[in-house]
């Protein structure tokens, strides 16, 4: 089939112009500030894994919460921990039976909460700041169950060139994580499925093996 010229439209974009775009998406209304890529990616480790809890480090205003959630709803399991340091979040978050909200910060959250579930994932989106990230993911990295997750989100900052702003950022702390922990690996099926580190959370996906 012929197509004719003046019916070729060009395109560009960029990354700097995705990271731009990303902080207008909403989930229902409320702001859900993730890479298109990664709201595919977190659907199917859901569904794959099933998990009975999710405990979520940086609530921001509930839209990643209540897009789980109603994942979660589709599965027909599980429940949410959503940690902050305040509460910003919006009504339609506060409203779903499976989000439980912890305003006093990460530090406060007590791991026993989360010691009668069968699978755990963990999602790490705090402040992104190296050492904070690292506190974070030593913290929470004991109660990820095998063959589930520690998600680490927006390690996309390196290519960004915001990684000394946030003192090496989160995949700095991915790194050194990984070598006091074998047990976790790197799952690239997510990190690389839209090509190599096509992703917000860049080395981002670990995978909870032993």
């Amino acid at each position: 089939m012929e197509i004719k010229q003046d019916l070729i439209v060009e395109s560009s974009f960029s990354l700097k112009g995705i990271y731009q775009g990303h902080y207008n998406i909403t989930y229902k209304g409320v702001p859900c500030l993730k890479c298109p890529n990664d709201y595919v990616i977190y659907q199917m480790i859901l569904n794959e894994i099933r998990p009975d809890l999710i405990i979520e480090i940086g609530t921001n205003l509930g839209g990643s919460a209540l897009y789980m959630a109603d994942l979660l709803d589709s599965i027909g399991n599980g429940i949410i921990h959503t940690i902050d340091i305040d509460d910003r979040s919006e009504l339609a978050a506060k409203q779903h039976a499976r989000i439980q909200f912890f305003h006093n910060g990460w530090e406060e959250y007590n791991l026993s909460l989360a010691t009668n579930y069968e699978n755990v994932l963990v999602i790490e989106d705090s402040s992104h700041h190296y050492e904070n990230t690292f506190k974070v993911i030593e913290k929470f990295a004991p109660i990820v169950t095998k063959d589930s997750y520690l998600i680490v989100e927006d390690g996309i900052i390196d290519e960004l060139e915001f990684s000394e702003e946030f003192g090496g950022g989160p995949v700095k702390a991915i790194k050194e994580f990984l070598l006091l922990h074998p047990e976790f690996i790197i799952e690239e099926k997510w990190t690389n499925m839209f090509g190599e580190n096509a992703t917000f959370n860049t080395m981002g996906y670990l995978k909870k093996t032993k």
